[in-house]
């Protein structure tokens, strides 16, 4: 049986490092979950892999997209399961790795048939917004779905309008929509899951931030900035630079941004994650304990497959 190992955890966490030492150790390749890295102009405030680490081991869905592309969970399913088809051919097993919860989800679960919205409703629902504003929607949203409210991105309006579309076009919450029978794939799936103390992992985000900024982040901030409108743009690391460079904040008060909003998308990874009993746990520095499992654990699914 051939087997996908997930590496998954927050931000920062330190997934690359312990992929590639998986990859490397397995004579595997890697294959990118990370619905960010997948755009070449965003590569410092994505956290791409360096050029030395992308040559050791072959990277799959990393800066393969342009921002001005459409592209969504359901293209990246169908696109990763005729890419992991393939590289089984040769390679077992195969590592997956990234933070974006609807990607390593949909990959290994497959994606909700979610209802289509009528254009009547889309249209009543913005009117609203529009009208009553985000704070207005963050809790409309956790009247209506709190479920939803404790993991959705609460600076996204473009998700939470979807939520509250799907609640007023069926009277139920989004998230009912999102617990259907899992698919059946034709491979094992090994997940591992990254976590650490929490003041040492926001020490880690913080730092990280810090080495963007010293790497040019800001810099390449300014050569998206055109594009700021964008939904793939709606992403922590540039939109607070894009404050800043509207004029809004300080740079100062844009990097603290950068850094307080980073370590709550690490709380939302952390909330998702943990509902899923299928993750067995690590620390980051657990790299032998990470290898010695997934080897036990493919010699024992050896005997009944």
């Amino acid at each position: 049986m051939k087997t996908l190992i997930v590496v998954l955890g927050p931000t920062g966490i330190g997934k690359s490092d312990i992929s590639l030492q998986l990859a490397q150790h397995y004579h595997s390749e890697i294959i990118s979950a990370d619905s960010r890295q997948i755009f070449r102009e965003l590569c410092i405030g994505t956290a791409v892999p360096p050029p030395e680490e992308l040559n050791l081991v072959p990277h799959h869905f990393i800066q393969t997209r342009s921002i001005l592309d459409y592209y969504n969970v359901s293209e990246y399913e169908t696109e990763a399961l005729m890419l992991i088809s393939r590289l089984f051919e040769t390679r077992n097993p195969l590592i997956l790795t990234g933070g974006s919860m609807l990607y390593v989800d949909t990959l290994c679960k497959g994606i909700d048939d979610i209802p289509n919205v009528s254009p009547e409703i889309r249209k009543e629902v913005i009117d609203w917004y529009e009208k009553n504003g985000l704070e207005a929607l963050q809790q409309r949203l956790l009247a209506i779905d709190p479920e939803y409210y404790a993991i959705a991105d609460l600076n996204n309006p473009k998700r939470m309008l979807h939520a509250v579309e799907i609640h007023q076009m069926t009277g139920k919450p989004f998230t009912s929509f999102r617990k259907k029978t899992v698919r059946e794939r034709p491979f094992r799936i090994l997940k591992i899951g990254l976590n650490q103390d929490r003041k040492i992992l926001y020490e880690r985000i913080n730092e990280r931030v810090d080495r963007m900024i010293e790497s040019g982040l800001l810099e390449e901030a300014k050569t998206v900035y055109p594009h700021r409108a964008l939904n793939s743009m709606n992403t922590v690391g540039y939109k607070e630079l894009f404050a800043y460079l509207d004029g809004t904040c300080t740079l100062e008060e844009a990097i603290d941004l950068i850094k307080r909003n980073t370590r709550k998308y690490a709380r939302k990874q952390l909330t998702w994650f943990r509902g899923d009993p299928e993750i067995t746990w690590f620390e980051p520095d657990q790299v032998q304990e990470i290898i010695s499992f997934t080897e036990q654990k493919m010699r024992e699914d050896e005997t009944v497959f």
